[in-house]
């Protein structure tokens, strides 16, 4: 079965509602045991819970009873509702509950290392939330005791995702989500920041100061040091609030920030959409955060026609879960091409490098072009794979040529670019291209 209680409290098994309780107070008990993961709740604590801490005489036999009607109402869907000593468990192996959901996707949109890709993760995670913890069975009192970690953590990646907003420039959208939020959190100076951000970003300049005084009169306090600059930019027409700053050395490709094409090689060129090779990983190096990064980038470099990475994103929209597989696997491969580049006495990398090259070579045809030229090119049945494939084929040609011996890299603690060097001299990115 599964349990929703971001919102209104619901229970769906089979694709359909299922009813619980006719009464409040039992489909809030429910809630109170899912709620504890698994753990016993003490009878004690269900009663101060249920009547905000002034439980009466009757209480106990009233939860013996609300746990009887939820036992014959849920157990043939499969849910347990076990005595345990002096209080009851839920066991929820085989059922799902959108919180464990939410906490989970707003883990992985935490660690997303690029704001294209965290946003569509932010949206997972908070798509989950359809209202107040609970909303129709507890009060506020309630909701507050049982769910304050997760409101802040729900606060929190709104926050976020509005920052992943303002930094691709999407400030419109940033408006939408933050306004209603704003409402409800007039004193949260961060949250105020953003949308006055994406106030002025809209040309609002009045409506942003307007709304810093709102909230000085909330507060009812002096803001802040970190609000009172920003209203004192705004007022002065700061222009760079005006866009959201663009990473050093990089260009926009099909609304995806990529690094200036610097090796004089594709081969070389996918290295180097990680910086930081000779350092410890660093989320701050990583360009394809994304696959329609990874697209963007078999484009740049000429290696994939435009039509067919036009093809590629809404394929990539269609089936996400794959195309961050197909992801994972070009990080593989850049992986072992730079550790090829890097130490050619690696033949575990080497033979894993072609490996990746002979698929490549698998999803091949033999076609003419208008001339009447034959030519080597990608099938579209490779579909996903394709700007790996188109990859691996360049790491092969790279491979196969004698300047391959010229390949040296930046040795910057945070760059580790690779360059063709025919002259042998260059030792350091010619016009700083280290990411950091």
């Amino acid at each position: 079965m599964e349990f929703r209680l971001l919102g209104p409290f619901e229970v769906w098994g089979g694709g359909l509602r299922i009813a619980v309780g006719n009464r409040r107070q039992e489909r809030c008990l429910l809630g109170i045991l899912l709620l504890a993961g698994g753990r016993v709740v003490a009878t004690e604590r269900i009663a101060d819970l249920l009547w905000s801490g002034e439980p009466p005489p009757s209480a106990r036999g009233a939860i013996q009873t609300y746990v009887g009607r939820l036992r014959r109402a849920l157990g043939d869907h499969g849910l347990t509702i076990e005595t345990r000593h002096d209080g009851y468990r839920v066991d929820l192996l085989g059922h799902r509950l959108d919180v464990d959901e939410f906490v989970e996707r707003s883990r992985r949109a935490a660690e997303g290392t690029d704001a294209v890709e965290r946003v569509r993760l932010w949206d997972d995670a908070l798509g989950l939330w359809r209202g107040p913890l609970l909303a129709d069975v507890a009060d506020d009192r309630l909701r507050e005791r049982l769910g304050a970690a997760l409101r802040r953590q729900w606060l929190a990646g709104t926050r976020k995702q509005a920052e992943d907003l303002l930094a691709i420039g999407e400030h419109e959208r940033a408006l939408s989500t933050l306004e209603p939020v704003a409402e409800q959190e007039p004193a949260d100076e961060a949250l105020v920041a953003l949308l006055m951000t994406a106030l002025y970003r809209q040309g609002r300049t009045a409506e942003a100061i307007h709304r810093y005084d709102l909230t000085v009169k909330g507060l009812d306090v002096t803001p802040g040091a970190d609000l009172r600059e920003l209203r004192r930019r705004i007022a002065r027409w700061d222009p760079r609030l005006d866009r959201p700053p663009a990473p050093a050395y990089a260009v926009r490709v099909r609304g995806e920030w990529l690094p200036w094409n610097v090796g004089g090689h594709p081969a070389l060129e996918f290295c180097n959409t990680y910086a930081g090779w000779s350092g410890p990983p660093s989320a701050g190096g990583e360009w394809l955060g994304g696959y329609p990064a990874l697209a963007a980038w078999s484009e740049q470099v000429g290696l994939v026609g435009p039509g067919t990475v036009s093809a590629l994103l809404r394929l990539a929209r269609r089936s996400p879960r794959a195309a961050d597989g197909v992801l994972r696997e070009a990080k593989r491969l850049r992986s072992l091409l730079y550790a090829v580049l890097t130490d050619p006495g690696d033949d575990r990398a080497f033979a894993a490098v072609a490996g990746f090259a002979q698929a490549a070579a698998r999803a091949s045809v033999l076609t003419r072009d208008g001339s009447g030229l034959a030519r080597w090119a990608l099938s579209p049945s490779a579909g996903l794979e394709t700007p790996v494939h188109a990859a691996a084929n360049a790491a092969a040609e790279l491979l196969a040529d004698p300047r391959r011996f010229t390949v040296c890299s930046c040795p910057g603690a945070n760059c580790g670019w690779l360059f063709l060097d025919d002259t042998g001299r260059r030792r350091f990115c010619s016009i700083a291209t280290c990411a950091h």
